[in-house]
């Protein structure tokens, strides 16, 4: 498994905007993603997403789909993302 990290800093009073964003769209190889809100700061979220493979991962990242997902997140966000990418060595299911 193969996935990001990311770290969001939003906009005050975007966290609803963001919520809504789910497009319900799924990748061919997404597994699955979580969204954290920071309890040291309400606009700063923590999103973790889970694909099938590095190789799926990289897929989506360069689809037309998620460039335009990513754009419209960019209207909520204060700066662009921090990602952190990486191989997935631990699952505690």
């Amino acid at each position: 498994m193969y996935g990001t990290v990311a770290k969001l800093i939003t906009k005050p009073g975007a966290i609803e905007e963001i919520r809504r964003m789910e497009s319900g769209r799924r990748p061919s190889g997404y597994i699955g993603s979580y969204v954290f809100q920071s309890d040291q700061d309400a606009n700063e979220l923590w999103l973790v997403v889970i694909f099938e493979s590095k190789e799926a991962y990289m897929a989506n990242a360069d689809s037309p789909e998620q460039e335009a997902e990513f754009r419209r997140l960019m209207n909520y966000l204060v700066t662009e993302p921090e990602w952190h990418d990486g191989e997935v060595v631990y699952s505690g299911k």
